[in-house]
């Protein structure tokens, strides 16, 4: 990381107005194992292991033989695996003394997920929620607030960062970067506040490792052991959570696999993105990461997939991109829905709108091995339930969800004004 100000790396002191001590350390290290502390432990220990089932009645649906399994997150207690990294996340800020947390959230997996936390280690938690979501999914506030958190629609008139952005454009529908800025915001002001964030950083990537290691134990118990690795991406988290395990063991010289990203078509990172050093928020407050982006101030479509809705990409899955070690491809709207629907059917669980990206890829893939009559094992991370999403599957049904085309010229725009950075 660059700090924006001086043009020199971020060294961890830059960091101490916004994060926890522990996590700062944890977004530094070089180790190759950090310990889970005891308390998390417990916690964690009420839906963990999660479990890895084998997909079969999809299978037969497919007629593939391929062999699909995936992991479900949607077990935990948010609905998701953003608890994975939640609890750690308020656990270091409570021994810390920490009396106060913001965070920015999407589709809001991640806002319930740290409500959840931080109503187990007694803190107060704010939530800033993109405000085209915070419409579309009233369910998802309504559990933010029964965990105790405040949930505010982004851009708001609490924050300098949300009144600016409302008086240069009152009907936006917000984005991520934007509730990262009041989020940020807040936490930079005041003393007893610190900011979480749920995906992108190291650290937040390192929580979520958790997934992929269990996984690895699981396929053995199986006796399976994956061809191709897919998880969605919106910040990174949720596919470097599954696939980099696994890609650790390849860099070890061990089994070889595909990793593969999968991105909604109306906000392609990965895909059509650049490879630069660009800010992490719309106001331009975070330190400048290098990353796969579409601009820090590009506004993806209200599309319903919210936690996949963030212009840039996790700095180590892009190094990972950059090295050629995974693969990205991105689906439309209606392409991700129907894969879902197919799913539910199949499987019995309604997925996210964000893990139904996924599933297309999977499918894909399976399809694929049926039309070259190959037997591939193929592993997906089933990242959250759809129970909060079920608007969003009445509009598909309805034939009111549509599929957005890529921004091009608002994405141009948004690159143009990448800042300098000498490399």
């Amino acid at each position: 990381m660059i700090h924006p100000g001086t043009g020199k790396p971020i060294v961890p002191d830059d960091l101490e107005p916004l994060f926890g001590h522990e996590l700062i350390k944890q977004e530094f290290s070089t180790d190759r194992w950090i310990e889970i502390p005891e308390e998390v432990r417990q916690i964690l220990a009420q839906w963990r292991c999660t479990p890895l089932y084998r997909a079969r009645r999809l299978e037969e649906a497919l007629d593939t033989p391929a062999k699909i399994f995936y992991k479900y997150e949607g077990v935990s207690p948010s609905g998701s695996h953003k608890t994975n990294s939640a609890i750690a996340q308020a656990y270091y800020n409570m021994k810390q003394g920490v009396k106060k947390i913001t965070t920015e959230t999407g589709a809001g997996q991640w806002g319930s997920a740290l409500s959840m936390a931080c109503s187990q280690f007694g803190l107060e938690c704010v939530v800033y929620m993109v405000k085209c979501s915070f419409k579309q999914k009233p369910y998802r506030r309504a559990l933010m607030e029964t965990f105790g958190a405040q949930c505010i629609a982004s851009p708001s008139d609490t924050t300098e960062a949300g009144r600016a952005l409302l008086a240069s454009n009152p009907d936006s529908t917000g984005s991520l970067g934007m509730a990262i800025s009041e989020a940020v915001e807040i936490a930079a002001r005041n003393e007893d506040t610190k900011y979480c964030l749920g995906s992108v950083l190291n650290h937040v990537c390192v929580h979520q490792s958790v997934i992929g290691q269990e996984c690895i134990t699981q396929m053995e118990l199986a006796d399976a052991y994956p061809d191709i690795v897919i998880g969605c991406c919106g910040g990174g988290s949720n596919f470097a959570g599954i696939a980099f395990p696994f890609i650790g063991r390849m860099l070890q010289g061990k089994e070889k696999i595909r990793a593969i990203g999968v991105e909604p078509s109306a906000c392609p990172t990965l895909t059509k993105g650049t490879f630069a050093y660009d800010f992490g928020d719309t106001s331009h407050f975070t330190p400048l990461m290098k990353m796969f982006t579409l601009g820090s101030t590009f506004v993806p479509p209200g599309f319903h997939s919210g936690g996949l809705r963030y212009h840039g990409m996790a700095p180590m899955v892009s190094h990972t991109m950059a090295l050629g070690l995974m693969e990205a491809t991105s689906f439309h709207q209606l392409d991700t829905f129907k894969a879902g629907v197919a799913f539910a059917k199949a499987e019995g669980i309604v997925p996210a709108p964000e893990s139904t990206h996924a599933v297309a890829a999977t499918i894909k893939e399976a399809l694929r091995c049926k039309e070259e009559g190959k037997s591939e094992t193929i592993l997906f991370n089933l990242s959250g339930h759809g129970h909060f999403d079920m608007q969003a599957y009445i509009d598909y049904h309805d034939g009111l969800v549509r599929d957005y085309v890529y921004p091009e010229n608002e994405i141009a725009m948004a690159l143009a004004g990448l800042p300098s950075v000498a490399e």
